[in-house]
């Protein structure tokens, strides 16, 4: 070996360490398939090359990167183009082992290919190679057919360079037995590397999917949350976008890595994952008296009761002058029709109370209360009772929404277990943030949220982001029991009151409204009747 090739050697060989430790820093898998296949044509300095991803059930051979520097050919990879070649059948339509292809057998035998002239290789179908080079004008001499191994043994890909030239005259030559020994070196370290970000992926989609089955599950258990666990995160995270972007203001040194994004990401599907212990009667407690069912029929029952006690005293009225010589039937009809009357308009007047709404009046709670004194009825066991239970009464005179405050405390536990359930799990270093960032979204800025009583100051910026998403979610939602969704405008001016009575992060809001997030939201998951135009000028708490 000449000195000039020792050292030559010696570079290449530097250079295959740097890029092992290129290799273990890649995160991204795509990006990963390239640094693969151009670090295999530098330090062989080859024309071109491609690698191929290997799925031994569908006994095939992928194209995942191809790149031919003399014809400015790039495709796969971080181009976004993808290769317009089919895989490569590892076994032919009588099931036969497809030795005639190179690619494939590299597979089936386990071994590297070293081709000095494609044209003249023996054994070898180059049909292909040849079709290829008479569209282009290319001419493919010297192929070298590396099998990637992972630490299984098991074959998932193939590397293959192309024309090798000499780093001197730049002619093509044959790739030499240095070259091969260096890419087999690198081929066995990609394999690693590769398997590792396979492995990760892997778990990473697994631990996401494991995250859709509960947000799925929670959905699920009420017709009128479904969805709320997949619009939050989406919304939470154009709204940290939108802050990572702002160059100037408060907000301006927030920045976001991909490592944070995905951190914000997980914390936003799993904000909600404690309504998987909340009981189903309370989360779609859709009128007031809704429990297993809605008892608002056992109140008909005993108004159609007290109607017919009244009509059973006209009767007797009757009856007690049969043939009408006092002339007081017609008075006894009048009152019975003037009491049907108003145990209908009373009956009315509950099922309307019961239906809920976002602030009941107080006279009509007072009506409530007047309506139970004013009738009585007999139990099933004979007693005289009160018109409505004291449940009923509580609950029929709700001020806002359906809930009692009990029940407002059952919803409000969730976000206890979820904080339970997230600072039980032994989170790696990159996602440590999750619970803090999933369990503050129920916090204010004035420190009268639940359940910490965090002040702003106290919780992380992509926690107030959350709180924010979560209340324009719900403000928007069509499907809550007792509302329809806000229209956009609407949802904005009380967006605007959150921010101007300490409810919300006040930069946060600037943002939101500055750059248009809640238009993006809108349009993606608002239905066309919540669509209005938006005049900025009349939402409350707008500084700019």
């Amino acid at each position: 070996m000449k000195p000039s090739d020792s050292t030559d050697l010696l570079l290449r060989l530097e250079e295959l360490n740097g890029i092992g430790i290129s290799l273990s820093l890649q995160k991204d898998t795509p990006r990963l398939l390239e640094t693969i296949l151009v670090a295999a044509k530098k330090i062989t300095n080859a024309d071109g090359g491609t690698l191929y991803s290997v799925d031994l059930e569908e006994k095939s051979a992928r194209f995942e990167i191809l790149r031919t520097d003399s014809l400015g050919i790039a495709f796969g990879g971080t181009t976004g183009t993808e290769i317009p070649f089919p895989p490569v059948r590892l076994y032919n339509s009588s099931g036969e082992p497809n030795n005639t292809t190179v690619v494939a057998y590299s597979v089936l035998q386990d071994e590297t290919v070293n081709i000095a002239d494609a044209y003249m290789a023996d054994g070898f179908d180059v049909s292909g190679t040849k079709s290829f080079d008479r569209k282009t004008g290319y001419h493919s001499q010297s192929f070298l057919t590396v099998p990637m191994k992972n630490h299984e043994n098991d074959i998932i890909g193939v590397l293959q360079l192309i024309n090798a030239k000499d780093r001197n005259t730049g002619t093509i030559v044959s790739f030499s037995e240095a070259d091969q020994q260096l890419v087999e070196s690198l081929a066995s370290q990609a394999a690693v590397a590769l398997t590792n970000r396979q492995l990760i992926d892997q778990l990473e989609n697994l631990f996401e999917s494991f995250i859709s089955l509960i947000n799925a599950a929670i959905d699920d258990k009420s017709a009128y949350t479904g969805g709320h666990c997949q619009r939050v995160p989406a919304l939470t995270m154009m709204l940290a976008e939108a802050a990572d972007e702002e160059a100037e203001g408060p907000l301006a040194d927030f920045s976001m890595s991909d490592k944070d994004r995905y951190e914000l990401k997980i914390a936003g599907l799993l904000h909600d994952c404690g309504k998987v212990t909340t009981p189903v009667h309370v989360v779609d407690k859709s009128t007031k008296l809704e429990t297993i069912f809605d008892r608002i029929d056992l109140l008909d029952t005993r108004f159609e009761i007290v109607r017919r006690d009244a009509e059973i005293s006209m009767l007797r009225s009757k009856l007690a002058d049969p043939d009408n010589r006092n002339g007081g039937w017609r008075q006894a009809e009048q009152e019975y029709e003037l009491r049907r009357r108003c145990i209908d308009e009373d009956r009315a007047f509950l099922r309307f109370a019961n239906i809920g709404s976002e602030s009941m009046r107080t006279e009509d709670q007072e009506r409530v209360r007047e309506i139970s004194r004013t009738y009585r009825w007999r139990d099933p066991s004979g007693h005289d009772c009160d018109f409505l239970t004291e449940n009923e009464l509580n609950n029929l005179t709700i001020r806002s929404g359906t809930l009692t405050s009990d029940e407002r405390q059952i919803i409000n536990r969730h976000i206890d277990v979820t904080i339970a359930m997230l600072e039980s799990l032994p989170w790696p270093s990159h996602l440590r943030n999750v619970p803090e960032y999933a369990g503050g979204h129920h916090e204010r800025m004035d420190g009268k949220g639940y359940p910490r009583g965090l002040k702003g100051d106290q919780m992380s910026v992509q926690a107030r982001v959350m709180a924010i998403a979560d209340i324009f979610e719900a403000l928007t939602a069509r499907d809550r029991p007792y509302k329809k969704g806000k229209g956009l405008s609407d949802s904005l001016r009380i967006l605007g009151n959150f921010r101007l009575n300490g409810h919300i992060d006040p930069d946060l809001f600037d943002i939101f409204i500055k750059q248009k997030v809640y238009a993006r939201y809108a349009e993606r998951f608002l239905d066309s009747d919540q669509l209005d135009d938006v005049d900025v000028t009349l939402i409350p708490g707008v500084s700019f």
